[in-house]
């Protein structure tokens, strides 16, 4: 590759990292730290003037942009399942002779782990019954049987192909450009069919820097949810007051068990550990469905399924155009947002689990699975929410929603269960893992993508530890340094930062069907030009005889191939 810019050769810069013993590209690195340690600190020190900073913008992006963020996740969608059926989708990332590294099992089980358990544990009860009791669409009476139909259509829809498909896109640029072009795991890479070589300067640099800083803010948000979410275990199980000086400590000790994680290098525990984490909702889950309301639970997973299928279209498109309620904008394009600006950090991990699948395995895996998965959880948590409030003791729309206490959701739905103290206990043990092994696996990741692109060597422990640790503080003062609520606060900042992903996730598509339709023309060409050419009908010859599908191999490029892929270091270790 060409030699970066001359403006883009700080030697200064290159002094300083050595004399702190990094190995990082360093105006990624020190413009990503720069950045967000001036967010710190200005937020801090001007708390109401960043407050209004964020209300203003979020405020214009909700009236004006709330659409573009619905539009873009529903592109997502289509693009991927069409790509997926294409004559692309036979596509083998990594080369036809390559095959998967891991059984569907463990795949499976490793999907699972990227990017759901931490969703689930804090909104499988939350939001069912929030739109249960306040439903999103006009004419539907509250507390109604219609409204339990109608809050799992939309919990799905936020949670089920939407979620993934935000996480399947750039997993799958990465995957391709990292195996199939020998390109390192960064954000800017996924750009190469429209830049070249200049990816490694200003434009690439910017784009990667952007990618850092958003996934520092999208774990942020993830582990001040998974805080608010333990602290309201702790206070249901020993009084321990909800407030912001809890929260920071409760952050502080998430951010020294993933710190001290990064430090020991037990990458092999801290694997075991996340699957035993896994087993220990699973188990949660088939608890509640063998202690509770079990034919209703049932039925209600078909009956949902149903829903959902009959829902997902018409709710893909859905904006609230008449009402204009503003319920979307704090619902539906938050959740957007901050999926997408955590989807470089999910993308990377489910990249380098998926070398040696087909585009169609990758992509149906990375959609169906999950959210197969997500319907059932949703289904026994959300019709176990409706059995309590419809015919059990209630209190459920009290909490959440008339006191607004969200993330002890799950807390006051074990209440009505047998051995409500030990499994709430176990609950909030889930929830601490969960963040745990999160920041951990994304401070590495955040490392990777500011990696140097000549350096083979294993980075420096310090890189990781200051990337976990930097989470930490984003999330504190995220929580604890803003006037406005834990909640209200994450989804303002959140909003903001979002947007740019869904600019770049736009160019991703564009891009990435460029690159295919470059090292694949004979799979991008119109079936009937290709049986003209095999008559002899055009430029191809009478000699083009053979079946067209027969005449390359879908596994490896036409165009010379890029530095062999195993040359890039493993992102999870």
């Amino acid at each position: 590759m060409n030699s970066l810019p001359t403006c883009w050769d700080y030697s200064m810069l290159d002094k300083l990292q050595r004399r702190l013993g990094l190995r990082t590209d360093s105006v990624i690195f020190f413009t990503s730290a720069a950045l967000t340690i001036l967010f710190v600190l200005t937020t801090i020190s001007l708390t109401d003037q960043v407050d209004s900073v964020f209300t203003t913008a979020s405020d214009w992006i909700l009236k004006n942009l709330g659409w573009f963020y619905i539009l873009g996740v529903t592109s997502f969608v289509i693009f991927l399942i069409w790509i997926a059926l294409s004559r692309y989708g036979h596509v083998r990332l990594g080369g036809q002779n390559t095959r998967p590294e891991y059984s569907n099992g463990a795949w499976f089980a490793m999907l699972f782990a990227a990017g759901i358990g931490t969703i689930l544990m804090f909104w499988g009860v939350a939001e069912p019954i929030s739109h249960f009791a306040k439903p999103p669409e006009q004419g539907v009476e509250p507390e109604s049987a219609h409204a339990a139909e109608r809050a799992m259509a939309f919990a799905l829809y936020h949670f089920g192909l939407h979620t993934w498909a935000i996480f399947c896109l750039p997993a799958l640029a990465f995957a391709y450009f990292v195996y199939q072009r020998g390109l390192p795991f960064r954000l800017s890479s996924v750009l190469h069919p429209l830049l070249g070589d200049r990816i490694n300067g200003p434009i690439g640099k910017s784009v990667d820097v952007t990618a850092v800083v958003g996934t520092l803010f999208g774990v942020s948000v993830s582990i001040g949810l998974g805080t608010l979410q333990i602290n309201s275990g702790l206070n249901e199980l020993f009084g321990v007051p909800e407030n912001k000086l809890v929260q920071v400590v409760l952050i502080a000790v998430v951010t020294a068990i993933a710190t001290a994680s990064v430090m020991s290098g037990l990458d092999k525990g801290i694997k075991i550990l996340s699957n035993i984490n896994i087993l220990m909702a699973i188990g949660l889950l088939i608890f509640v469905l063998l202690a509770g309301p079990t034919l209703f639970m049932a039925k209600g997973i078909v009956e949902t399924t149903g829903t959902y299928v009959s829902s997902v279209v018409p709710l893909s498109f859905w904006n609230d155009t008449f009402a204009d309620s503003g319920w979307q904008g704090s619902w539906t394009v938050f959740y957007w947002a901050w999926t997408i600006t955590w989807s470089p950090f999910v993308g990377i991990f489910i990249a380098r689990i998926s070398k040696g699948r087909t585009i169609r395995e990758f992509v149906l895996g990375v959609l169906a699975l999950p959210t197969a998965f997500t319907v059932i959880w949703f289904s026994i948590f959300g019709m176990g929410s409706f059995d309590i409030e419809m015919n059990g003791s209630g209190g459920l729309v009290k909490a959440v929603v008339d006191e607004g206490d969200v993330p002890g959701a799950l807390f006051a739905f074990l209440e009505n269960y047998p051995a409500a103290t030990l499994v709430s206990a176990l609950s909030v043990l889930i929830v601490v893992i969960f963040f745990t092994t999160s920041s951990d696996s994304a401070a590495m990741v955040v490392d990777m993508l500011c990696e140097r692109v000549d350096d083979k060597l294993p980075s420096p422990t310090r890189q990781r530890v200051f990337w976990a640790v930097t989470q930490g503080v984003v999330a504190g003062t995220l929580l604890a340094a803003t006037g406005k609520g834990g909640l209200d606060a994450l989804q303002q900042v959140i909003t903001v930062i979002g947007l740019p992903f869904f600019v770049i996730a736009f160019v991703m598509m564009f891009s990435l069907l460029r690159a295919l339709k470059s090292d694949y023309p004979e799979l991008g060409r119109n079936p009937l030009t290709k049986q003209l050419e095999a008559r002899g009908g055009t430029a191809a010859g009478p000699e083009a005889t053979a079946e067209p599908e027969a005449l390359i191999d879908p596994g490896t490029p036409t165009e010379p191939e890029a530095p062999a892929a195993g040359a890039v270091k493993d992102p999870v270790g």
